[in-house]
């Protein structure tokens, strides 16, 4: 069952008896293959400013906080060690496979599997939803697609289901494109978006003095944070697909399969780096959401839900520049799915 994750990590597959050996993967370089999962773990940010704003409203920036300390404190080092431990791209579970014994082990993997699995396709669907919300919602196609928002969802899964059907590590070049042009979109419109905030003062004091207001102090605000943190962990998945698909990272030439050490190292470089990036864009689309966009268009109905950095761009860089960051959205949070498909079909 763990083996059918290596053989994929390792680029193979269900082989017919009279099929030919494929040739030895040579490996990506660390940065290309954090972009594979990256379509994973960034795309979240799709939705991910939306749904903090409707968990913990003001304090929004503050649980997001919250999220990041745990990220990089908790999640970041346990995967790096998962890294050193599983370099097939077995993961988390058949680490925890080996402390137990035979039977209570493939019990408790199975158990674990079923969770995993629920929340990938959870993410999955969420990620098809969102995607269909940008589409839905642009102001040059609202007309037309208004009410078809889960037709299209559904079409959207099935697609996801044909592409993973073909396999995702040949499109390695499409997730480092699709990833380089979302967070360059994303870089714009929290520049702009920051702008904003220093340019108008008041905001800042207005959620200051409300959230004083609202939750007294900063123990009661981080108690909240602590409270609201599940809803806001969603993006986490990312690292156990950073471990699934470790084995596509090049490593050193003198790397061997009992003791790949570069392709540890190149890894740990690989999780860190997509764990301080997208710590950087949590807290500031967290802020900048909060902040500028009023609170009932989070709300369903409203024009923010589920697609706030696309509000925001529509709304202060325009509506060309919002259907672009509408398109490299729908893309990326299409494409994110072929990779959980991935980890899922273990």
């Amino acid at each position: 069952m763990l083996q059918g994750l290596s053989d994929m990590g390792k680029g193979g597959g269900h082989t017919g008896p009279h099929a030919e050996p494929e040739p030895p993967h040579k490996g990506q370089p660390w940065w290309r293959v954090m972009c594979l999962t990256g379509v994973d773990y960034f795309s979240t940010l799709g939705y991910q400013p939306g749904i903090a704003a409707l968990a913990a409203g003001l304090l929004s920036p503050v649980a997001t906080i919250v999220l990041v300390i745990v990220t990089l404190a908790g999640a970041l080092p346990v995967y790096r060690r998962v890294a050193e431990e599983s370099p097939h791209g077995e993961g988390s579970i058949a680490m925890l496979e080996r402390l137990l014994s035979f039977w209570q082990g493939k019990l408790f993997v199975l158990t674990l599997l079923g969770f995993a699995a629920t929340d990938f396709l959870i993410t999955i669907t969420l990620s098809a939803a969102d995607a269909s919300t940008h589409l839905v919602e642009n102001p040059h196609l609202t007309g037309v697609l208004h009410d078809k928002q889960l037709l299209i969802t559904l079409v959207l899964v099935a697609l996801l289901g044909a592409v993973f059907l073909k396999g995702f590590l040949e499109a390695i070049g499409v997730a480092v494109a699709l990833v380089g042009a979302y967070l360059a979109l994303n870089v714009v419109v929290v520049a702009v978006g920051l702008y904003h905030v220093v340019t108008a003062g008041h905001v800042v004091t207005d959620w200051a003095g409300a959230l004083t207001t609202q939750h007294g102090n900063v123990f009661v605000m981080v108690g909240v944070a602590l409270l609201v943190f599940p809803k806001l962990a969603l993006g986490l998945s990312g690292f156990e697909t950073g471990v699934a698909v470790m084995p596509h990272v090049k490593g050193d030439p003198d790397d061997t399969e009992e003791r790949p050490t570069g392709r540890i190292r190149d890894t740990k470089k690989l999780l860190t780096t997509a764990a301080l990036i997208m710590s950087g864009f949590l807290i500031t689309t967290s802020f900048i959401t909060t902040l500028l966009i009023p609170e009932k268009e989070f709300e369903a109905g409203g024009q923010a839900n589920g697609r706030a950095l696309a509000y925001l761009a529509h709304d202060y860089l325009g509506n060309a520049f919002g259907t672009v960051y509408d398109i490299s959205t729908i893309a990326i949070l299409w494409f994110a799915a072929p990779p959980r498909w991935q980890v899922c079909s273990i």
